[in-house]
């Protein structure tokens, strides 16, 4: 363990710099955005999209498909209307999983892998569900590859760690993930999801 929070030292969180959003501003986790195999868009395409749609003060954080906004209205099917929307802006279809920035802070003070060792090169994952799952998933959480852990799972989220070797690695966890849960999923490292609350 390291002293004095868990991963907070060696995951310091990063500002994108401005003002931080309301707690109550919407963060949108995109799949299929900048990946390995999946369509490049840029930020600023990415923002204009957004911005297309009607939302206010957008900003996305990094390059891997999450967006920072704030919605002038309240619309129950948000989730639909943004992937409609980015699929008409971009011309391919996009999986939106929606959070509040407050639901980001909170996940990110509630240190999921405080309880993890520090070994080089080991990685932390959360992977954002589209649906809620039971609090007892069941056991075929249990049995992902080798190299593989599922450290803890519901409703919203599920968090992994990968030890990669030359028999495993993340696409494991992916293709793991997938399988159990489907393709309303997407997965961002802890660098990343503390970016995003702390953006």
């Amino acid at each position: 363990m390291v002293e004095g929070g868990g991963l907070e030292n060696r995951f310091p969180v990063l500002r994108n710099g401005g003002s931080n959003p309301s707690p109550s501003a919407t963060v949108a986790l995109l799949r299929g955005i900048n990946n390995a195999g999946s369509k490049r868009v840029t930020m600023a395409a990415l923002k204009s999209a957004f911005e297309s749609m009607g939302f206010k003060n957008v900003r996305t954080v990094l390059a891997s498909g999450n967006v920072v906004f704030e919605s002038p209205r309240r619309d129950p099917q948000l989730g639909r209307t943004i992937a409609r929307g980015l699929e008409k802006a971009l011309g391919f279809r996009v999986i939106a999983i929606l959070r509040t920035v407050r639901e980001m802070r909170a996940l990110v003070a509630s240190d999921p892998f405080r309880s993890e060792p520090f070994v080089p090169g080991v990685l932390f994952y959360v992977t954002f569900l589209a649906r809620k799952i039971a609090a007892d998933p069941g056991p075929s959480l249990l049995r992902p590859a080798k190299g593989v852990r599922i450290v803890r799972a519901g409703p919203g989220e599920v968090f992994s760690v990968v030890r990669p070797s030359a028999e495993v690695g993340t696409p494991d966890l992916m293709a793991f993930l997938d399988k159990t849960f489907g393709r309303e999923v997407t997965t961002r490292n802890w660098r990343t999801v503390r970016r995003i609350a702390g953006s």
